[in-house]
């Protein structure tokens, strides 16, 4: 599931490289918004997975660890920054760093918040229902 996972991930951020290509020496978009995105669907997903879906082996190491670990990518953070500073763009290349670690931050408050207010909405429902049922409707 990591395998297929990563597979899918991985293309899907290969993709979007190529559709929106970031020219040498400017800010590179791309890989800073596919980061920011991964981290607040990452925090979405375990909010979900751990607290609203049943139990599955599957999902975590499918859709977290695969897909989303393929998909963001540290070395090109990384590789994205180095070639900044190689061309003289120092502040590119702090913001690069320093505001992909906000803007990934605020993206998993973010995420969390909304698992959360999701998870919050689902147990008013149950109970105004007369249902303490923790899983969706496919779990019976």
């Amino acid at each position: 599931m990591v395998a297929l996972g990563g597979l899918l991930g991985g293309t899907a951020r290969y993709v979007l490289g190529l559709a929106f290509p970031t020219p040498a020496g400017t800010f590179p978009l791309t890989a800073f918004v596919v980061n920011v995105s991964g981290a607040f669907l990452l925090a979405l997903l375990l909010v979900y997975v751990l607290e609203i879906w049943p139990p599955t082996r599957y999902v975590r190491a499918f859709a977290g660890v695969g897909f989303l670990g393929a998909f963001t990518t540290f070395s090109t953070w990384m590789v994205d920054t180095d070639r900044l500073l190689a061309h003289g763009h120092h502040t590119a290349a702090a913001v690069n760093v320093f505001g992909s670690l906000a803007a990934g931050l605020a993206a998993t408050v973010l995420g969390l918040a909304l698992g959360r207010l999701a998870l919050a909405r689902r147990a008013r429902r149950a109970a105004r229902h007369g249902r303490a049922r923790r899983y969706g409707w496919w779990v019976r």
